[in-house]
């Protein structure tokens, strides 16, 4: 891969292979996380799965206050 200037800043060429792995195409986002092992990259926000996992286990748990509330 290979980092161009773009304005300003910086962007990274990714081939076609690697976009076709992560389901992505022009216009879309990725995300970057870092991790103990280095840095990680995915089409999806891994904060908002986390938060979802949250709240199933919140819907899971608390169900009839939420039939209750639903009403």
């Amino acid at each position: 891969m290979k980092i161009i200037k773009l304005g300003n800043s910086a962007g990274m060429i990714l081939p076609k292979e690697i976009l076709a792995k992560l389901r992505v195409s022009l216009g879309d986002s990725l995300f970057l996380t870092e991790t103990a092992n280095g840095y990680y990259l995915t089409p999806s926000d891994p904060g908002f799965e986390a938060k979802m996992t949250l709240a199933e286990n919140i819907m899971r748990e608390d169900r009839d206050i939420l039939r209750i509330l639903a009403q």
